[in-house]
């Protein structure tokens, strides 16, 4: 299935001068969806890990499938203040201001291998805020899979010596 047929391109989102890639039809369509984390499965086969952690909030949407038919536990990557335990936190900058992000500090042991799937690299602030916050705990961010990688923003720059891998570019 061609996911950039189902892939909708909003422009002035969120602010005049953006094209927003809206990943929600991929979500509505049955056949999009399962093509889509399939994609991303299919990335993981032959990789050694122990988690996949999915960032807030899109990131959840394609790697709690993932987690669940690979077997493997999911780490949530939330915004900050939303997780109810101790946490490690991370800040980044946005094209448009700062945020921060968490996991609970007992998510992940010392060694423990993680997989980042996200819907979406743009800057890199967030896939390089996951790393921060998975080392912080002591464990090794193994592979990034992205759905959509908007190549002409430079997010891998922010990722140099991850392996970083995506199923669209534009």
């Amino acid at each position: 299935m061609d996911l950039t047929k189902v892939i909708k391109d909003v422009p002035d989102f969120p602010i005049k001068g953006v094209i927003f890639r809206d990943i929600t039809p991929v979500l509505h369509d049955p056949d999009a969806f399962r093509a889509a984390v399939d994609s991303i499965t299919q990335k993981l086969k032959n990789v050694d890990f122990d988690y996949i952690a999915g960032p807030e909030s899109r990131g959840y949407l394609f790697a709690t499938p993932i987690s669940y038919n690979m077997g493997k536990g999911f780490i949530p990557v939330r915004k900050a203040g939303k997780l109810p335990r101790e946490c490690y936190r991370a800040e980044y900058d946005l094209e448009y201001g700062t945020a921060a992000i968490e996991i609970h500090k007992d998510s992940i042991k010392s060694g423990d291998k993680v997989v980042v799937v996200d819907d979406l690299l743009a800057t890199g602030g967030t896939a390089k805020a996951v790393a921060e916050l998975v080392e912080s705990a002591g464990g090794e961010v193994v592979l990034y899979v992205f759905m959509i990688e908007l190549t002409f923003l430079n997010g891998r720059d922010m990722l140099k010596g991850y392996n970083v891998q995506s199923i669209l570019t534009y």
